[in-house]
């Protein structure tokens, strides 16, 4: 009888135990796996929260669009460029001497209006200030507004004076066509310069591939001009 007793009590005993030990299972499971899926779940919501929220240098890179000060100055500073490109290209229409050189400074105007919108589009996206309309016609500073702090920039951008287009618009016949040929060399020359910096610094994919189109479309045109000019 003895052993019989002392066999029920320790049966009853392990049941109570293994009771127990599914009770805190239990407890421990609903704590791991709650409802709310907040804090003290393994790791394994923290990962996922985790590879669902962008990093902060992810989320400002976004919000930037993906350019630089560089890409900014590039525009900012073609700009005005391609507006002087056009108003030089606007005086060859009965000025110019030749049919070649009419056709030629059409055909700038017609490449470099259109680039001048898009640019300007850029600007206001990246939520920066177009040039004013009026500075295409400060010729006489020999800068480019948001051109600062470019390497190599200074000096280089091709720009004329005041001076130089008062003669262009006062020449005609022949000495309109080498004065026009002669300055748009120059200010090719420049916009040379600010799209290889771009092309260098620049970390926005449409402005860097414009940049590396003026290089091709422009460089073919100073070849052009210099051979007009029997410089070729």
């Amino acid at each position: 009888m003895k052993i019989e007793r002392s066999l029920v009590r320790r049966t009853v005993a392990v049941a109570a135990a293994g009771a127990t030990a599914l009770v805190l299972a239990a407890c421990g499971g609903a704590d791991d796996g709650g409802s709310d899926g907040s804090a003290g779940h393994g790791g394994h919501s923290a990962a996922a929260s985790a590879t669902a929220s962008p990093t902060p240098s992810a989320s400002a890179s976004d919000a930037r669009g993906g350019h630089n000060a560089a890409d900014v100055a590039f525009a900012k500073g073609m700009i005005p460029h391609h507006r002087q490109a056009v108003e030089m290209a606007d005086l060859a229409p009965g000025r110019a001497g030749s049919p070649e050189v009419e056709k030629l400074a059409a055909e700038i105007k017609k490449a470099q209006d259109p680039e001048i919108r898009t640019l300007s589009g850029w600007l206001t996206a990246w939520g920066e200030e177009v040039p004013a309309e009026g500075a295409a016609m400060d010729h006489s500073s020999h800068g480019m507004d948001g051109m600062d702090g470019m390497d190599g920039m200074d000096g280089m951008d091709g720009m004329m004076t005041d001076q130089e287009m008062r003669g262009l618009e006062d020449a005609s016949g022949e000495a309109f066509d080498t004065a026009f040929l002669e300055l748009m060399v120059k200010h090719h020359e420049g916009a040379l310069a600010m799209a290889e910096t771009e092309r260098a610094d620049g970390a926005f994919a449409p402005a860097r591939k414009m940049a590396a189109q003026i290089i091709t479309s422009q460089s073919a045109e100073i070849e052009r001009m210099n051979g007009l000019l029997g410089k070729g």
